[in-house]
């Protein structure tokens, strides 16, 4: 199994519904040449064996792909840009996984930034559908692999039921029906960016922001993702730690939300729901 998740050309079957993997699609949702410029933003920390296939496997048609250093230790900087000399890299001018997504944003010049790991978990070429969502008038699109279509291959049942702990939590404190909460592939509109104010400097980055674009009334849009096993290299997530972490943010995002809460929803009967594709 572990020689099949290696593999460049693997996909997961059910997830794919093909035999064969095709090369990496074009936004072929941009049409015209004044179309939205779509900014990529990886923050990688000694991911020399991972990027290559993930630089390879990014649609055609991106405005730019900015690659955001946590001063890795190995030759992350120079397979990168040996794989894609277009690259934008960027120091990181602090640690954590927040840090480095914050001054990625911050850099980016395009209409549309979507965040992504750099250790082959997510799949690139899922960004058209993100991509696709937020030109047909979501805000925010969050990738979730709880909803039909979606899945992972890198949770442990321990991971798997703190993920649904904290996320129960959050949708009695907030109201929203998110299947995923804990989850960093996501895409929006860079005019958002002031108004999520994001503040976090770890991993719990990818809850602030997933609560933030509800806090403040973004259409929110859940698409199905894929996550697989990281391709190489060593895992920065320590679940306890970083599960607290996230529980703490939870928390802070409720007190700082007190009395803003907007979250916009798509009533389906009577109960409040997410959009989802």
């Amino acid at each position: 199994m572990g020689d099949i998740v290696r593999d460049p050309a693997y996909y997961p079957p059910a997830v794919e519904r093909r035999a064969k993997p095709r090369p990496p699609r074009a936004l072929s949702v941009l049409h015209a040449n004044d179309g939205p410029r779509v900014s990529v933003i990886i923050a990688a920390l000694d991911e020399e064996e991972s990027l290559p296939l993930v630089l390879r496997r990014l649609p055609g048609g991106l405005f730019e792909v900015i690659l955001v250093d946590g001063n890795s230790s190995d030759r992350t900087v120079e397979v990168a840009l040996a794989e894609r000399p277009d690259l934008r890299v960027i120091r990181q001018p602090g640690c954590g996984k927040g840090d480095a997504l914050r001054a990625g944003f911050k850099a980016a010049s395009g209409d549309i930034l979507v965040a992504m790991d750099a250790d082959g978990s997510t799949n690139p070429a899922e960004i058209p559908a993100f991509v696709g969502q937020l030109l047909s008038g979501a805000d925010y699109v969050k990738g979730s692999r709880f909803i039909p279509g979606g899945g992972t291959a890198d949770m442990t049942l321990t991971r798997k039921m703190g993920n649904l702990g904290l996320m129960w939590i959050a949708m009695v404190l907030f109201g929203i029906r998110y299947t995923d909460l804990n989850y960093g592939f996501t895409g929006f509109w860079r005019r958002e960016l002031d108004r999520l104010d994001l503040r976090s400097e770890g991993f719990e980055i990818e809850t602030e922001m997933n609560l933030r674009a509800a806090v403040i009334g973004l259409r929110v849009v859940e698409v199905a993702s894929f996550e697989r096993l990281r391709i190489g290299g060593e895992a920065h997530l320590v679940p306890l730690p970083d599960g607290w972490r996230v529980l703490q943010e939870i928390v802070k995002q409720r007190i700082r939300g007190w009395g803003d809460l907007r979250t916009r929803v798509v009533r389906r009967g009577r109960e409040p729901e997410v959009e989802r594709t």
